[in-house]
């Protein structure tokens, strides 16, 4: 089994759904959870908080540097994940459908490097 990192991303033209909407799609990320651990697919996902909370390390020079912010500038950020084990791409494509259907934002998908 390989593991694939499903991600969802957002823009910042997004607009904020309303808490019925938010409420539903919650409850429908659960639900795809729940049949994620069930098949076994299920390793780890989380939400992410706002892109505003993102702080930058960098130390790759004479001392590590700390800033305020995500590490580029873009109109895209990642909104959460999934981490999940599936036989091969199109099964992970398939398990990408359903998590886009009921986050209701893009998934994608990308495999991890074969250790």
């Amino acid at each position: 089994m390989t593991q694939y990192l499903l991600s969802v991303h957002g823009t910042a033209d997004d607009a904020m759904p309303a808490p019925e909407v938010i409420e539903e799609m919650f409850a429908a990320v659960e639900r795809f959870n729940d049949k994620l651990r069930a098949e076994g697919a299920w390793v780890f996902a989380g939400g992410l908080e706002p892109i505003e909370t993102a702080t930058t390390v960098d130390a790759t020079g004479e001392g590590p540097i700390v800033t305020d912010g995500p590490f580029a500038e873009s109109k895209e950020f990642l909104g959460g994940f999934w981490i999940i084990e599936a036989a091969d791409l199109d099964a992970a494509l398939t398990w990408a459908t359903e998590g886009s259907a009921a986050c209701a934002g893009k998934v994608e998908v990308r495999p991890f490097q074969a250790e």
